[in-house]
C-alpha cells in the first residue's frame, strides 16, 4: 500500500468517526436540535377521537424526531381498542405522521366484545352502543369459523324476509337461532345445516302470515319439525295445506 493510499484510509477514518460522534451528539441533543412540532394523525375516525390518541403519544414525543421509539408508538397506539392497525414514520424536520385504520365492527361477541370484519375480538369501552348488532355466542377460539356459518344463515334466511338476530353455540355443539322477529329456531347439534336447509324448503308450506303466529321451530327430529305456537294461535291444519299443495291433474 503506498503513503497516499495510506493517508487516503486514515482520512476516510476519522471522518467516519467524526460523523459518528456528530450523530451521537445530534441523537444526544435531538430534543432541543430536533424538537417533533408537529404530529399529523390521519384516518377515517368514526369511533375513536384523535383527542384520546393525542394523550397517548404525549410522553413519547419529548425526546425529539430522531430519539422518538417509533415501534413503541405503534404499540402504545395499538392498545386502544378502536384501533385495527396504526403506521408511525418521521416526516423531516419536526413531524410525526401517524395512520389509522379503525376496526369495523361487524357482530357482538358473547355480549362481551365486538368481532370485526376478519373475525377478531376487540372490547370498546361503549360495547351497549352496539346493541342493534347480531350476536354470536359459542366457545373461545371459534370466533372466526362462527362468523363464517352465521353470514350463511344470514344470507339464507333474508331470501325468505327473515332477519337474523341471535346465533348461538353451546358447549355440547348445539345451535341455537333466533330472529329479530323474537322467533327462535332450535337446530341441535346433529347435522344442523341440514336442518336448516330442511326448514327453509319448508317455509313456503307455512308461509309468512301463519309464521308470524309462531314463536319456536325445533328442528331436532330426523324427519320433521314442531312449531310452538303463540299463545292463543291455532296450530297450521296441514292435512289442508297438503291437499292445497297436491299437484292437479286435468
Amino acid at each position: 500500500m503506498d503513503k497516499a493510499t495510506s493517508h487516503f484510509l486514515i482520512g476516510t477514518v476519522v471522518v467516519v468517526i467524526i460523523a459518528w460522534f456528530g450523530w451521537q451528539e445530534v441523537k444526544a441533543q435531538g430534543a432541543d436540535w430536533l424538537p417533533v412540532r408537529y404530529v399529523r394523525i390521519e384516518g377515517a375516525f368514526q369511533y375513536i377521537a384523535k383527542d384520546k390518541i393525542k394523550q397517548v403519544l404525549i410522553d413519547q414525543v419529548n425526546n425529539g424526531l430522531y430519539n422518538a421509539d417509533i415501534q413503541q408508538i405503534q404499540a402504545s397506539v395499538n392498545q386502544l381498542p378502536w384501533i385495527e392497525s396504526v403506521r408511525v414514520k418521521r416526516v423531516w424536520p419536526d413531524a410525526l405522521d401517524i395512520r389509522i385504520v379503525e376496526q369495523t365492527p361487524l357482530v357482538r361477541w358473547r355480549g362481551e366484545g365486538l368481532l370485526n370484519l376478519y373475525g377478531e375480538e376487540f372490547v370498546p369501552d361503549n360495547i351497549s352502543e352496539f346493541s342493534q348488532l347480531p350476536l354470536i355466542s359459542g366457545p373461545v377460539g371459534n370466533e372466526k369459523k362462527l362468523l363464517e356459518i352465521m353470514k350463511g344463515l344470514e344470507l339464507a334466511l333474508n331470501d325468505k324476509q327473515m332477519k337474523l338476530a341471535e346465533f348461538r353455540v353451546n358447549e355440547r355443539r348445539a345451535w341455537n337461532i333466533k330472529l329479530q322477529n323474537g322467533v327462535e329456531i332450535i337446530l341441535g347439534r346433529n347435522e344442523p345445516l341440514s336442518k336448516f336447509q330442511r326448514f327453509l324448503k319448508t317455509f313456503t308450506l307455512i308461509g309468512e302470515e301463519q309464521f308470524e303466529k309462531v314463536v319456536v321451530v325445533d328442528l331436532r327430529y330426523s324427519n320433521g319439525y314442531a312449531l310452538t305456537w303463540k299463545q292463543g294461535e291455532n296450530e297450521i291444519d296441514w292435512k289442508k295445506i297438503a291437499e292445497m299443495n297436491k299437484p292437479k291433474v286435468y
